[in-house]
C-alpha cells in the first residue's frame, strides 16, 4: 500500500491536462476581451469616419434635400460591422454660431436659483416653445448655422464576457462632428421671448 502511494505521488501523467484546465478559462476570457475591445474600437473608428464624411456632405447648399440620403449612408456604413439588432440614432442640432453650442437659452433669473422657473422670461432661441439647456434647433438649420451632428450606436456585445467581468451587456459608441453651413443666405436672427413655467 505504501509502495502504491509512493508511485502515485511520483506519477506526472495528466499534469498538463490539469494545468490546462486551470489556465484555459482565464486565457479564453482574455482572448474574448481582446476581440471585444478590438471590435468596439473598429466600430468607433468606422462611425467617426462616417460622421466626418456626412459632415462634409451636409455643409453644401443642397444638403437640405439630401438629408435622408446622407443619414442612410451613415446607417449603411455602420451596419456593415454591427449586429442586425443594433440601434443607430442620429441627431442634428443647429446653432446660430459655434459659441452657442452646448449653451442654455438665456433667461432672467429673478429669484437667483439658477433655474428658469416661476414665470421668469427667457429667449426661445430654438423656437420650440419650451426652455432648453441646449439652445440648438433640431435639424441642419440654414445658411451659416453651426451644426452638431451626432450618431449613437448601441448593440449587444459580440462575446459573452459581460457577466464574467461585470460590464454592461451592450456596447454604446458615440461620435459627433461639428460643421458650418455655407453662406448661401442670411441667417434668421428672430428670437421670441417667453416665460418659464
Amino acid at each position: 500500500m505504501i509502495r502504491t502511494f509512493s508511485q502515485l505521488r511520483r506519477n506526472k501523467d495528466g499534469a498538463a491536462l490539469t494545468e490546462f484546465g486551470l489556465v484555459a478559462p482565464i486565457m479564453c476570457m482574455m482572448i474574448m476581451g481582446i476581440f471585444d475591445l478590438a471590435h468596439t474600437q473598429y466600430t468607433e473608428s468606422l462611425v467617426t469616419g462616417a460622421m466626418q464624411k456626412a459632415g462634409r456632405d451636409l455643409t453644401l447648399e443642397s444638403a437640405g434635400s439630401q438629408q435622408a440620403a446622407i443619414d442612410q449612408q451613415v446607417i449603411d456604413t455602420v451596419s456593415t460591422v454591427t449586429p442586425g439588432n443594433a440601434t443607430i440614432t442620429l441627431e442634428k442640432l443647429a446653432h446660430f454660431d459655434f459659441g452657442d453650442i452646448g449653451e442654455a437659452e438665456a433667461f432672467t433669473d429673478n429669484n437667483d436659483n439658477d433655474v428658469c422657473d416661476n414665470g421668469e422670461p427667457y429667449e426661445d432661441a430654438n423656437g420650440n416653445g419650451t426652455y432648453d439647456t441646449d439652445r440648438g434647433q433640431d435639424g441642419i438649420g440654414g445658411a451659416r448655422d453651426a451644426v452638431v451632428y451626432t450618431a449613437v450606436v448601441t448593440y449587444p456585445r459580440l462575446f459573452p464576457i459581460a457577466e464574467f467581468i461585470g460590464i454592461d451587456k451592450n456596447v454604446s459608441v458615440r461620435a459627433s462632428t461639428i460643421l458650418r453651413n455655407q453662406p448661401y443666405d442670411q441667417q434668421d436672427l428672430t428670437v421670441e421671448t417667453l416665460n418659464c413655467s
